[in-house]
């Protein structure tokens, strides 16, 4: 079974690889990590302590489990954590927030780079977040003994509907999972259906609520509010996560709001960085004047010339309108921390085919939140904050304006959106706890490695980075 895959990889790879190679030269997408995903050549661990591998996608997942990994580090000491990742923007957050453990590209699913990656690891427990199907990955963790886990996992409606059809290559896959945690009963019934042993599924929530800020005075967010130059009087809007349709329209709302409000502030936070130079573009055609978030140098450390900052970021000109009323933030990581500032919130891939982003965030901060019709990805979150009355859905640029103007003339309505987004955020919090206490079994135990031909593995003191 492996050769098939092997083999049904290999053609893919040949199909697309003059688009990779095009992408890479133009955007320097896919440069990075070539011999840790095609050779396996991941970082090599020596250490005599069991392992948890934990992979992440990309940064929506990277971002969900600093507070998991936190909590377990402290109640398991013993074991060591590595964390994979596929993307670059994935690779360069997760490198930032976890600078002291082993962070790697994910092996691609071949056969050969994956047995090496265990090789160089040797786990006792792989934890995929969210979802990630790879055969021959999944494969090789039985094989090898090691425990299996899915954690705040779910299935889209795409996603669920193609393993279905393919239900009969892909139910194995789903038999293997030791334990799959998901984030609503939904989420439940379609993993049993698939394959997932009805024991091995429990539902924990969205570790999403959990992972989510709340406090608008913690650090970075002061540290951005200081380096933008945003004062206490300006009302900021966050379009954050952002594919070209919500740049769009809130680029012309902003163009019809911005003369009659100008305290208002916008910030666009496109969702790849490819499309920076695109926004750019888009921004200068507009004629107002707006500034990049490179150009403003490292966030300050400490509070030190606070008003020379604020003035030198510009707060207001002659005419009373700020220097730089737009700012497109072109870096990468920021985002959860740009939130704090929001008052308004219009959160992307709403409007395209992308299903939606992250909502919770902004919520956490108690901003005013809305997005566009296009959500099915979080169907069930989306719901609670409907319910709630904690969001609000807009289906295109005239209810973006609508919803805009109105927070802006009526303040009571953007605070009192924005505070039951927050108590709703608080309420549902826990995944995090009870994803931990369904990991703790394997924890407690810290088994023995074995390699494959059943001989236990001789661990030395110390560990090789990549090579």
């Amino acid at each position: 079974m492996s050769i098939l895959f092997d083999a049904a990889y290999l053609l893919l790879l040949l199909m697309v690889s003059p688009v990779l190679l095009y992408r890479a030269v133009r955007t320097g997408k896919y440069r990075a990590g070539w011999n840790q995903r095609l050779f396996g050549a991941v970082p090599h661990r020596n250490s005599r302590r069991p392992c948890i591998w934990f992979h992440a996608v990309s940064v929506g997942e990277v971002n969900l489990l600093p507070p998991l990994i936190q909590s377990l580090r402290a109640a398991y000491p013993a074991w060591e954590v590595v964390v994979s990742t596929t993307t670059r923007t994935g690779m360069e957050v997760a490198r930032k927030r976890f600078p002291d453990l082993a962070v790697f590209y994910a092996p691609l699913d071949f056969s050969w780079a994956v047995a090496r990656a265990f090789r160089r690891i040797r786990p006792s427990v792989l934890v995929l977040t969210e979802l990630e199907i790879w055969p021959n990955l999944i494969r090789a963790a039985k094989a090898r003994g090691v425990r299996l886990a899915v954690i705040n996992g779910r299935l889209g409606d795409k996603s669920f509907a193609g393993y279905r059809r393919g239900r009969y290559l892909f139910r194995p896959i789903f038999e293997a999972f030791d334990l799959v945690a998901v984030q609503d009963a939904e989420g439940e019934r379609r993993f049993t259906e698939l394959g997932a042993a009805a024991s091995a599924v429990h539902v924990t929530g969205s570790m999403k609520y959990d992972g989510a800020q709340t406090d608008r005075n913690n650090p970075a967010t002061v540290r951005l509010r200081r380096l933008a130059g945003i004062g206490p009087d300006e009302i900021v809007w966050i379009a954050g996560s952002t594919q070209v349709e919500e740049e769009k329209f809130s680029l012309a709302v902003f163009q019809e709001l911005h003369r009659r409000f100008p305290q208002l502030r916008l910030i666009i936070v496109p969702r790849h960085p490819e499309r920076f130079d695109a926004v750019a573009e888009m921004l200068s055609r507009s004629g107002l004047p707006w500034l990049r978030r490179s150009r403003l140098g490292p966030a300050p450390e400490s509070p030190e010339n606070t008003d020379a900052a604020a003035d030198a970021n510009g707060r207001a000109t002659g005419d009373g309108l700020p220097a730089h009323p737009i700012l497109l933030v072109d870096t990468v990581g920021e985002l959860a921390a740009w939130w704090g500032l929001a008052d308004i919130a219009l959160v992307g891939g709403s409007f395209g085919n992308r299903g939606g982003q992250n909502m919770i965030e902004p919520a956490g901060f108690g901003a005013a939140v809305c997005f566009g019709p296009n959500t099915w990805n979080f169907r069930d979150v989306v719901r609670q904050f409907l319910s709630a009355e904690a969001a609000v859905v807009v289906r295109d640029e005239r209810e973006l304006q609508q919803f805009v103007t109105q927070c802006l003339e009526t303040p009571g309505y953007r605070r009192a959106l924005g505070d039951r987004a927050r108590q709703l955020v608080l309420s549902h919090r826990g995944a995090i706890e009870r994803t931990l206490a369904l990991l703790a079994p394997w924890l407690e135990a810290q088994p023995v490695r074995r390699t494959e031909e059943g001989t236990q593995v001789r661990d030395r003191p110390a560990y090789r980075a990549a090579g």
